[in-house]
């Protein structure tokens, strides 16, 4: 993304030839009207946009949890805005003109943070439908085994019988494909749960 056409075409150009699928955008609005794509990717941004600048992007890019890895690529670059894009996680930021090598490390860079966070948005988006799936029940049985407490325990602060713990237990580990309760655990740490406040 970058406001001067000729740097656009040109990066464009190299990053096609390199074997990379690329969009280039003139604004932080025309990129931020685009639907997000399901393959990796990432985003080169200039500092000096028409609209936004692009550490105000970035920042509203946090704030909105669009979590696409940045490379900054400009030709205004400083120490103070350097060092604000690395703190708000920009994977490098290259100031103009650059070695075509250190761009294309920093893009690999990117795309593996990418692909490594969607594969953990998916397994957190398929831990929540298995957690979705249990019974409120068989929730609260969850969040107090994983808490800490043996059965008996937690049927005295359930106000259930022993035998239905164990019942619930097992749903809970069948629907949560849990191998073990350490396996369950980190299930839990995953998703959020937290013990219970009175425990």
């Amino acid at each position: 993304m970058d406001d001067d056409p000729s740097i656009r075409e040109g990066v464009g150009s190299l990053l096609r030839s390199a074997g990379w699928s690329v969009e280039t955008f003139v604004s932080a609005e025309e990129f931020l009207a685009r639907p997000r794509g399901n393959a990796p990717s990432c985003v080169l941004l200039d500092l000096q946009l028409p609209d936004l600048s692009g550490l105000d992007l970035q920042k509203w890019m946090n704030k909105a949890n669009l979590d696409i890895p940045i490379v900054f690529i400009t030709g205004h670059g400083n120490i103070p805005a350097s060092v604000q894009a690395i703190k708000a996680g920009a994977v490098e930021f290259l100031t103009k003109p650059f070695d075509e090598g250190q761009l294309f490390r920093a893009i690999d860079e990117a795309m593996e943070r990418d692909l490594a966070s969607r594969q953990r948005h998916a397994e957190i988006d398929a831990l929540r439908a298995r957690y979705d799936s249990l019974t409120p029940r068989e929730q609260e049985v969850m969040q107090q085994v994983v808490s800490g407490l043996l059965n008996k325990q937690v049927a005295a602060e359930l106000d259930i019988s022993e035998f239905t713990v164990k019942v619930h237990r097992a749903q809970v580990m069948r629907k949560m494909r849990a191998n073990s309760l350490a396996d369950l655990v980190r299930m839990a740490e995953k998703l959020g749960i937290r013990p219970p406040k009175d425990l």
